[in-house]
């Protein structure tokens, strides 16, 4: 299962790594009231892009460290949906396309997958 879970993280990932490309499309640091504006946002994503797929090595070497990165990496996706959806239902208008709910909603559905998955694989080891 480590193997499949290995390939749900990657997609997720990528998910969100496409998220945030999208993000930087609609300025979201206006949205969130980040200082610093593109660099900043850009800065800020460099440890987080690398910590996210760092993860992945862990993970295939079937560690328990994998499973947490797996997690997080699972609460960050659905982090992202869930706020990016309240957002929309309060009107905002970035990310009111179809690609980039595309995005949302994938992400989503890839995340619950990923988080049920190591959660059960937490359990499993404990």
């Amino acid at each position: 299962m480590f193997e499949i879970l290995f390939w749900v993280y990657l997609v997720d990932i990528v998910l969100l790594i496409l998220h945030e490309m999208d993000s930087a499309y609609w300025k979201e640091w206006e949205l969130f009231h980040l200082p610093g504006g593109l660099g900043g946002f850009l800065l800020i994503h460099f440890p987080l892009y690398f910590l996210g797929l760092y993860g992945l090595i862990p993970l295939s070497q079937g560690v328990q460290a994998g499973l947490v990165y797996s997690l997080v990496i699972s609460l960050a996706g659905l982090a992202a949906f869930s706020i990016h959806t309240w957002f929309l239902r309060r009107g905002h208008p970035q990310f009111n396309v179809p690609v980039s709910k595309l995005i949302l909603w994938a992400t989503l559905i890839v995340s619950l997958a990923q988080a049920g998955m190591t959660i059960f694989l937490l359990v499993k080891q404990s």
